[in-house]
C-alpha cells in the first residue's frame, strides 16, 4: 500500500539504508507501485516511499528552491487550486506541481502543519534548523505505525515493514487482540503487534539534536467547544461549504471514477458535480447474479447526469480463488480488515482498470447522519479461551466509560479504527478519495443543531436545490417523489423491511433460524425476499461455496493450539456453520484473520499469492542522497 517508511538514528549509514530499503520493499504489493528513499546522514535521517503511480505522492521528494526543506508525503494534500497555484508563483521556479508543500512551509513555519487539508502523514526534513517532523492528517486516518530502540526510532505506513526489520516485534498483543475481538480493530491506538504503537490523528513529533518532542498539533475539542447553528443558518452553510470544498476533489490529472451508490452520500456529490465532467466514469460493486437497488438506482442517478455506469461484479474466480484473495487482504492492511472483507482488493481492482481516482461517499452517512457500526461485535462467548473472555469484557467495560461526542466519535474514532482496514484495502488499489472528512466538513458538522444530527434533511435539501432531477429519484432506504400519506408510508415501510430483511438473512440470522435456510431460499426462489440491498452473503457463502475453506483452517492443529480460542468449541463452530446449524459468520472471521496474521506476518510461510505479493522481493528503489 502506498506510504512511507524510515529511520531516525545515529546508527551505521549502511545498515540504516539497507534497513529502509527492506522497509519499502515490504510495502511493494502491485507493480503500478512507484518507489524510492532518501538519506540525510549528516541528520541520521533514512526515509522511504512508496506511491501510485500518478497519484499526489509520486512526484516527491518535494523540495523547496534551494533544496535544503524536503517532505516526503503519504496520502493527499488538497489544496485550493487558487493558494497552491499563488504558493508556486511565488517559488520562482518549482520543480514539480507539489513542491508549493515545501514552500508552504518556508512562509507558515510551524504553523504550516495546522494549513494542510486532506488525508496523509508525512516527514518533513528541515535543513536550515536541523529539525525533522513527522506528522499525520487531524483523524489518523493515513497511519504511522512506530516502535522505539534504545538508538533509534521506526517508523512506517504498514506494521509489516517494521516486523520485516524487526523479527522481534512478531508477537500478538494481548491487549490489542482483545479489542479486535470485541470490536473487529483495536481502538485508543493500539495495534494487533507487541511492542508497535500508532501515531494519534494530529500528531507532530518534532526530531532535533538526537531529541523527539512529542505533541498534537490538533485536539477535536477545539471543534467540539463551537457554537451551534440554527437549523436554517446551519443548512445555508452547509450547502456553500460542500459545494465550495468539492471541487478540490475533482482535481487530478488522472481519470476519476465515481462510486456510486443508492444512498445519499455519493446522490449529494452527483448533484454538485462541477460544470466539465463528461472524462468521468461511474460504477457500483454488486454480486455476482442479480440486481439491487443500489445497482438500478445508480444507474439512473448516472444517467440523470449524463455520466457511463458499469456494474462490477462478483466472478466465479472470487470464489474458486478466495484463499489467495482472503490471505491478499489480511496481510495488505496488517490485519486490520479480516477475511470478509476480501472482496475489496477484489472490486478495487477492477475500479482501477476504469479510473485510478477513486471518489467515493465513504463516511458521510457517520458524519452527517451518526450511522456507526462501532460497537462489540458479539462473539460467542464459548469461542474464547477464559483469559481473553476476561481481556474481552475489560475492553468493553473501557470502551463504555469513553463515551464522547457523536462527531468526535465518527471522525477520530469510527473513521482511523474501525473503518480503516477497509480504507487500506481501497488504497491499496486506487487513489481513494472522499469529501466527507474535509476539515471544514467535519468542523461544520460539530455545529448542527441537535435536530439534524440523525437527519437525512440537510443532505435531500442540498441534493434537490442543485439538481431537481436526483431529488426525484428515490434512494435505497427513502422514498422521495411527488406522493404523500398513507401509500408512501407504506412504500417506505416495505423499503425499511427488505434492509432488515436482507441484513438478517446475510449478517445477523439467528442460530436457530439458520435451521430453516433451505426453506427460506426455497421462498426466495419464488418470490424474492432477499438481495434488495446487500450482495455480500458471507453467511451463505461459508456454509456453501467457502465450505472447504472453513473447515480447513478451523480444524488445523496451530489454530486448534491457539491461545485465543477454546478449540472444541472451534470445532462446533465448523461443524454447525457448514452443515447450516447455527450463524458463526463473525466467528470464522475472528480465527481465520488471527491465524492469516499469524501466518503471514510472523512465521511468512509461503503464501497462496503472485509473484509481487511475496515475501523477500525487493526491487530496485532509486535514492536521493542529501
Amino acid at each position: 500500500m502506498p506510504g512511507i517508511v524510515g529511520i531516525i538514528s545515529d546508527r551505521p549509514v549502511g545498515e540504516c539504508e539497507s534497513l529502509v530499503k527492506a522497509m519499502v520493499a515490504s510495502m511493494q504489493h502491485e507493480d503500478f507501485y512507484m518507489s524510492g528513499t532518501y538519506f540525510v546522514e549528516e541528520m541520521g535521517i533514512y526515509a522511504g516511499w512508496m506511491a501510485h503511480k500518478g497519484s499526489f505522492s509520486a512526484e516527491q521528494v518535494f523540495f523547496n528552491q534551494q533544496r535544503d526543506i524536503a517532505v516526503l508525503l503519504a496520502g493527499e494534500c488538497l489544496m485550493d487550486p487558487d493558494i497552491s497555484t499563488s504558493l508556486r508563483r511565488r517559488a520562482h521556479r518549482p520543480e514539480t506541481n507539489n513542491d508549493w508543500l515545501a514552500h508552504l512551509y518556508e512562509e507558515e513555519g510551524e504553523q504550516f502543519f495546522e494549513k494542510l487539508k486532506g488525508l496523509f502523514s508525512g516527514l518533513l526534513v528541515d535543513k536550515r534548523q536541523g529539525k525533522a517532523f513527522l506528522f499525520n492528517d487531524r483523524y489518523g486516518t493515513e497511519r504511522i505505525y512506530w516502535h522505539e530502540t534504545k538508538d533509534a526510532i521506526y517508523f512506517a505506513s504498514e506494521a509489516k515493514a517494521l516486523l520485516r526489520v524487526l523479527p522481534e516485534l512478531r508477537e500478538f498483543d494481548p491487549d490489542g487482540v482483545a479489542q479486535f475481538l470485541a470490536f473487529g480493530c483495536t481502538i485508543n491506538w493500539r495495534t494487533l503487534f507487541r511492542g508497535v504503537h500508532l501515531l494519534p490523528g494530529g500528531s507532530l513529533w518534532t526530531f532535533e539534536d538526537g531529541t523527539c518532542k512529542r505533541r498534537r498539533y490538533f485536539d477535536s475539542k477545539t471543534w467540539e467547544a463551537q457554537p451551534s447553528l440554527s437549523v436554517e443558518d446551519f443548512e445555508w452553510k452547509f450547502e456553500e461549504t460542500f459545494k465550495r470544498v468539492l471541487p478540490r476533489y475533482f482535481g487530478s490529472e488522472s481519470l476519476i471514477g465515481i462510486a456510486l451508490t443508492g444512498g445519499l452520500d455519493t446522490r449529494m456529490i452527483m448533484a454538485c458535480l462541477p460544470p466539465a465532467h463528461q472524462g468521468f466514469v461511474s460504477y457500483t460493486f454488486t454480486g455476482p447474479e442479480r440486481e439491487t437497488l443500489d445497482d438500478r438506482i445508480a444507474a439512473r442517478v448516472a444517467q440523470a447526469c449524463g455520466l457511463e455506469h458499469r456494474l462490477l461484479r462478483l466472478g466465479p474466480d472470487f470464489f474458486s480463488d478466495f484463499a489467495f484473495h482472503a490471505d491478499r487482504t489480511v496481510y495488505v492492511t496488517d490485519g486490520c480488515f479480516g477475511i470478509t472483507g476480501a472482496h475489496e482488493i477484489y472490486f478495487n481492482r477492477q475500479a482501477r482498470k476504469l479510473a485510478p481516482v477513486r471518489l467515493t461517499g465513504l463516511f458521510g452517512s457517520e458524519i452527517l447522519r451518526g450511522v456507526s457500526t462501532f460497537k462489540p461485535g458479539g462473539l460467542a462467548p464459548s469461542l474464547l479461551s477464559p483469559e481473553f473472555a476476561r481481556r474481552i469484557s475489560a475492553s468493553v467495560r473501557e470502551w463504555a466509560a469513553d463515551q464522547t461526542h457523536p462527531i468526535t466519535s465518527a471522525a477520530f474514532r469510527n473513521a482511523p479504527w474501525n473503518l480503516f482496514g477497509s480504507a487500506a484495502a481501497n488504497r491499496s488499489q486506487v487513489i481513494l478519495r472522499t469529501p466527507y472528512l474535509d476539515n471544514e466538513v467535519v468542523a461544520l458538522a460539530f455545529r448542527a443543531p441537535e435536530s439534524l444530527r440523525r437527519s437525512p434533511r440537510s443532505a435531500l435539501r442540498l441534493v434537490k436545490n442543485n439538481n431537481p432531477v436526483l431529488g426525484r429519484i428515490p434512494t435505497d432506504r427513502r422514498i422521495e417523489d411527488k406522493g404523500a400519506g398513507f401509500p408512501r408510508n407504506l412504500r417506505r415501510l416495505f423499503v425499511e423491511a427488505g434492509f432488515k430483511l436482507d441484513y438478517f438473512h446475510n449478517e445477523g440470522m439467528p442460530h436457530w433460524l439458520s435451521r430453516f435456510d433451505s426453506l427460506l431460499d426455497g421462498i426466495d426462489s419464488r418470490v424474492r425476499m432477499f438481495g434488495h440491498h446487500k450482495f455480500l452473503h458471507y453467511r451463505s457463502w461459508f456454509q456453501n461455496e467457502l465450505a472447504s475453506y472453513v473447515s480447513g483452517i478451523l480444524t488445523d492443529s496451530r489454530v486448534q493450539q491457539s491461545q485465543f480460542w477454546n478449540s472444541d468449541f472451534v470445532q462446533h463452530m465448523a461443524r454447525a456453520h457448514t452443515r447450516g446449524r447455527g450463524n458463526y459468520v463473525l466467528g470464522i472471521n475472528a480465527v481465520w484473520t488471527l491465524e492469516a496474521v499469524d501466518r503471514l506476518l510472523f512465521r511468512e510461510l509461503p503464501r497462496t499469492i503472485d509473484s509481487g505479493f511475496a515475501a523477500g522481493t525487493v526491487p530496485a528503489v532509486p535514492s536521493i542522497r542529501s
